[in-house]
């Protein structure tokens, strides 16, 4: 069991408004907790805007539109899922490619983080943290962006909705979007070529929204040390396809139903050595993946349910991925938990939620996993507006890179015999409303059974997928603050791990090990005119010592700042001179991996 370390009180909070204590503030990532969510390397896509979040740890190989691991709370590459809608996006390869999702930031909400009770209830295979987005409501207009930078960067990117209102006061819109990006890159053979195209129908009432998307997006990428630490110039070759239909109708007292179907494919071509092509076995792959999701909530009274039903299956076909038990599977998920409230003595309410997830698949056992919340709101001129303590479990299967790689040969040796990862999350979490900071903070423990780790060991050729029980302690606190012409936001994070891995002879962990003791955000939005402002992140951190980082230190400051203009004569257009990685750190996020230097763009939008 868990075991929470006593005598350590959790200060929270973020937007404080009349909610239920259990359903503490989604945590909005987009501006302004980030002061950039645009990048300079390439065009924005929805892993953009978690460059600099306060809850995201964003691990990048070349750009971090490229390839980027998103890491939740101290968790690795395949504990963090996204969601579109009611439906969980997943890769059956790897998750290095979860983020691999070609929809345009234009047509999607505020992305939000759900941690704990939030993230067991939110998604399917997913264990820590589930990045959720919503669809946005179509309206008329559009943009037009172009770039130029170092490296030889060239980007534009187009975006125009429509839409129509009929007589029965229903409105139909549908939206398009077309980006492109090349560059030479920061570092030899670093250069990319990325191109996106989508588009959009929507119909909407005043109590309903349906969406229909089609979308995919080629990317091209080389990078020395992409994915193994022998000084090689790799590449990478993704196309991705995707489409989603998607209906959320809203319920009385702010519940909620919302069903959505899914496709996608992701072809991958991984070469190890772009000089020799073929030096080793080609790794070519395309996964498949289809599901449904039914998502809700009904209010009742002091009442509610919460509910949801999700069936995802996958295929994957390989040149390389062959050794393993199977290639195709399908995941079952449903949610259920109630929530009452009533009120308390001395004012506010007190909360509780109970209830229960329950994983399955037609290739492993299934699993039933608790979850419950106890929680106050409280009421009165006090900075403390409320509390909650809860528990969850969740559960999660190994993708096939770690099961079908081949044990004995070949530079990712996988393990026919990884099962279902356990992982038990105990928190508490508070928020807080003093003078004009919001705050929000959170400690919490979690312990992971066989969590599937890439390790380096006895062999050093090669990275091995191995189980590791790991048990890590965490503290996070978000604070923000809006003045008159100054917008601030400050996040801090403290992990601390115990790893076993049992019989396997581990020198190095590539993942599970590869985490910030201490990690510092801050983002500033300066407007200083009424037409100028300057807007700048940072990332500062301690990372824990890792054999396989060789350059750069486990010591790390990292900004982007932009400088922005919207002249006055033409009305809708803006100009912005922006950098990222300002200091040209050499600090390796992922350990043996370059980092990419300095890089500075000059853009021009207009917008109508």
């Amino acid at each position: 069991m868990l075991r929470l370390r006593c005598g350590i009180l959790v200060l929270c909070a973020t937007w404080v408004q009349a909610q239920s204590v259990t359903d503490l503030p989604e945590l909005v990532v987009d501006a302004p907790r980030v002061a950039n969510p645009a990048p300079v390397g390439t065009y924005a896509m929805p892993v953009s805007a978690l460059r600099y979040e306060p809850l995201v740890d964003v691990q990048g190989r070349n750009l971090a539109e490229g390839q980027a691991d998103i890491i939740v709370r101290g968790g690795i590459f395949e504990n963090t899922g996204f969601r579109i809608g009611a439906v969980t996006l997943l890769d059956p390869q790897t998750g290095h490619y979860l983020a691999e999702i070609p929809v345009a930031p234009a047509m999607l909400g505020n992305p939000t983080v759900r941690t704990g009770v939030a993230n067991a209830l939110a998604s399917t295979n997913v264990t820590v943290g589930t990045i959720v987005h919503g669809w946005k409501p179509i309206v008329d207009g559009g943009r037009l962006s172009l770039g130029a930078g170092t490296d030889d960067l060239r980007r534009g990117d187009f975006y125009q909705g429509v839409t129509r209102t009929d007589s029965v006061r229903r409105t139909w819109a549908a939206d398009v979007e077309y980006a492109r990006s090349v560059g030479d890159g920061s570092v030899t053979y670093g250069d990319h070529d990325f191109q996106r195209v989508g588009g959009r129908l929507q119909l909407r009432t005043a109590v309903s929204q349906t969406d229909v998307f089609a979308g995919y997006q080629a990317k091209f990428f080389g990078w020395p040390n992409l994915y193994t630490p022998f000084g090689v110039y790799e590449t990478e070759n993704l196309q991705t396809t995707l489409a989603v239909a998607n209906h959320r109708v809203a319920r009385d007292h702010g519940g909620h139903v919302e069903a959505g179907v899914y496709y996608r494919r992701n072809k991958d071509d991984y070469e190890y050595n772009r000089l020799v092509p073929g030096q080793f076995n080609p790794y070519q792959h395309e996964g498949k993946v289809t599901g449904w999701a039914i998502d809700g909530r009904e209010v009742n009274g002091a009442w509610t349910a919460i509910y949801r039903a999700e069936v995802i299956s996958d295929r994957l076909e390989s040149t390389s991925l062959r050794s393993g038990r199977y290639n195709s599977r399908e995941l079952y998920k449903a949610s259920l938990a109630a929530e009452r409230d009533w009120p308390a003595a001395t004012g506010g309410a007190w909360t509780a939620q109970l209830g229960a997830t329950w994983d399955d698949s037609n290739r492993e056992g299934g699993r039933v996993s608790p979850l419950g919340k106890l929680g106050r709101r409280f009421a009165g001129e006090g900075a403390l507006r409320s509390v909650a303590l809860e528990y969850s479990e969740s559960t999660q299967l190994p993708t096939y890179t770690a099961l079908n790689s081949s044990a004995t040969s070949g530079l990712f040796r996988g393990n026919p015999n990884l099962g279902r990862t356990i992982s038990r999350n105990l928190e508490l979490g508070a928020s807080i409303l003093t003078g004009a900071w919001q705050i929000e903070a959170a400690l919490f423990q979690r312990e992971d059974d066989a969590l599937v780790d890439w390790t380096y060991g006895a062999n050093a050729n090669a990275r091995e997928a191995n189980a590791v029980d790991i048990r890590t302690t965490g503290f996070e606190i978000v604070a923000r603050r809006d003045l008159d012409r100054v917008s601030l936001t400050f996040g801090y994070t403290a992990l601390t791990k115990d790893a076993d891995y049992g019989q396997a002879n581990v020198q190095a962990s590539f993942y599970a090990l590869n985490y910030a003791k201490h990690r510092l955000t801050a983002a500033v939005v300066w407007r200083l005119a009424p037409r100028w402002e300057l807007r700048m992140d940072n990332d500062a951190r301690i990372q824990e010592e890792n054999p396989l980082r060789v350059v750069g230190g486990d010591h790390a400051l990292d900004s982007a700042l932009a400088l922005v203009w919207r002249p006055g004569a033409v009305g809708g257009l803006e100009l912005s001179l922006q950098a990222d990685n300002l200091w040209d750190s050499d600090y390796q996020e992922v350990p043996a991996v370059p980092a990419a230097g300095r890089q500075v763009v000059l853009s021009a939008s207009y917008r109508w």
